[in-house]
């Protein structure tokens, strides 16, 4: 049975094609969500929700994008979305607590591991999901191009902005040597 075919059982109901479509699927999906968050927690969380998402709007899935680019995009949006709360949420601080904040650069250097994942980390969400998804998961940009819905020359143009942010950020251990 082909995956038109799985789609068109899981939208009259069948749960075994749904099964069927999440055990082909999930592997990547979770791996991808893996690489954006670095927490094997949420990334089974952000799996499972994107299933979700995709299972409750099924019928609106025209068919014009590979079934798989149009969950990775979900995974994306889902995966960007939550970034975008910690982040508010994160800068949100009370009153009582601003006074123990304090201002100050750490210590020492980290090793290089630590290092890259911060820098990486520091890209913008453009840069970082565009160099995760080509550099990390082995996407080709014409797969990253149609998930997040930039032409192609955009994914290559981001994916070296993002590799000369990186080679900036981490020069410091390139001097070392």
């Amino acid at each position: 049975m082909n995956e038109a075919q799985l789609i068109a059982r899981v939208i009259a109901g069948d749960r075994l094609a749904g099964r069927a479509l999440y055990d082909t699927h999930a592997p990547r999906v979770y791996s991808l969500a893996y690489r954006l968050t670095g927490d094997s927690d949420k990334a089974s969380e952000f799996t499972q929700d994107t299933f979700i998402r995709a299972f409750s709007r099924l019928s609106q899935f025209r068919g014009d994008a590979a079934f798989a680019t149009w969950l990775h995009r979900i995974v994306v949006t889902i995966v960007s979305n939550a970034r975008r709360t910690e982040i508010r949420t994160a800068r949100e601080v009370s009153l009582d607590e601003a006074d123990l904040i304090e201002d100050k650069a750490p210590d020492a250097e980290p090793d290089l591991k630590e290092s890259i994942a911060r820098a990486v980390e520091g890209l913008s969400e453009i840069y970082r999901i565009t160099l995760i998804m080509h550099d990390i998961e082995g996407y080709t940009h014409a797969e990253i191009a149609e998930t997040l819905g930039v032409p192609e020359g955009t994914c290559k143009s981001r994916l070296s902005a993002a590799r000369a942010q990186l080679r900036q950020e981490l020069a410091a251990f390139k001097e070392q040597d």
